[in-house]
């Protein structure tokens, strides 16, 4: 079988599927791929009457649970309901035969998506109320209820942390093209720093950040949180880190963060500010230790850029230009959860 390219898809195959598997679908389909999307190649799909995306495992071989698109699919299913705004999922393909890989289709939300936190497009008097929206959907995240929604079993029991850096580890092992003596030393701090099971046990996100939320056109209201490849059911904090891990970035199209920019003066909250809005409203009186968090977060980030970049080398990236550039920043993302350890 030759080689598969990852930026396209067989529309043909798509129609025939939904034409017999999604009730109400009406053909023909024009795909455009979304350049957004390093992991899951994400498409937008266009039919007469309606638009819908797809999100596809990418071809060829894989890291083992990586590129989940079947638990993307069954969360958002879960959560339609709830206070968390997710795209309504229609329906999953598990045959690989049909394009290649195992994909779902969704509607196509109609929102406004800031790829920034900066939030350059924005007056700066209307940035604050989108920074404390993402600190409300991320409190209602956390609030969801697990047995109602049927999410009691989506991931193991036990210390999140302890099994979240094990499972990373043997990712980034997995896909080491180099070896990173920061990234070595990181890995060792963590795994004899990890803090003592507290009970907290919620659904998380696992990649929580600005660029993964469509907001309505006319308010600061998320009208959809994407990309929920990394959930799971774990600790809470490292979702609020995951924040203010982008937010510490230098800012600009390829960090995507606020590092050097004067956040008053542009009407931005800053990281206390965000931490302190999140636990206002999941009613604690503030995080311990928040370091060893972002050290994870910046870990985890690092192991999953090392992903896209094998997979870049390998011929199987969504973005292979984009990817290979994403590559040289795994040795930074280790040297800053290593800076971030010391705050601890």
């Amino acid at each position: 079988m030759s080689k598969q390219d990852p930026t396209k898809i067989d529309v043909d195959a798509v129609d025939k599927w939904l034409s017999a598997n999604l009730p109400g679908f009406e053909g023909p389909i024009e795909a455009k791929k979304f350049d957004v999307g390093q992991s899951n190649p994400t498409f937008q799909l266009i039919t007469p009457k309606h638009r819908y995306v797809l999100r596809r495992k990418p071809p060829g071989v894989l890291l083992k649970s990586a590129h989940a698109v079947d638990r993307e699919f069954r969360v958002q299913k879960a959560l339609y309901d709830t206070d968390v705004p997710v795209a309504k999922v229609h329906v999953l393909c598990e045959d690989e035969d049909v394009i290649g890989s195992m994909f779902y289709v969704m509607d196509e939300v109609d929102g406004r998506n800031f790829n920034l936190p900066s939030l350059p497009e924005l007056a700066k008097e209307d940035r604050w109320a989108v920074h404390d929206e993402m600190s409300r959907v991320l409190a209602a995240i956390h609030g969801v209820d697990l047995v109602k929604t049927g999410l009691d079993d989506y991931g193991p029991a036990g210390n999140y942390y302890e099994r979240q850096i094990g499972r990373w580890t043997k990712q980034y092992r997995a896909s080491e093209t180099d070896t990173i003596p920061a990234m070595d030393e990181l890995i060792e701090w963590l795994n004899t720093n990890i803090p003592e099971d507290d009970g907290l046990r919620t659904l998380a996100h696992g990649d929580y950040r600005i660029d993964n939320m469509l907001f309505e056109k006319d308010r600061p209201r998320v009208a959809a949180v994407l990309d929920w490849e990394l959930s799971t059911t774990g600790h809470p904090y490292a979702d609020v880190a995951a924040v203010i891990m982008q937010w510490s970035m230098p800012g600009g199209p390829d960090s995507r963060g606020l590092a050097g920019i004067d956040r008053k003066a542009e009407g931005l909250m800053t990281d206390e500010e965000f931490v302190e809005s999140y636990c206002k409203r999941a009613g604690i009186p503030g995080i311990d230790k928040f370091g060893f968090y972002l050290a994870f977060t910046f870990f985890r980030m690092a192991g999953i850029i090392q992903g896209v970049y094998k997979r870049a080398l390998d011929g199987n990236a969504s973005n292979p230009e984009r990817a290979k550039q994403m590559g040289a920043s795994v040795p930074r993302f280790a040297e800053a959860g290593l800076k971030a350890a010391k705050t601890v």
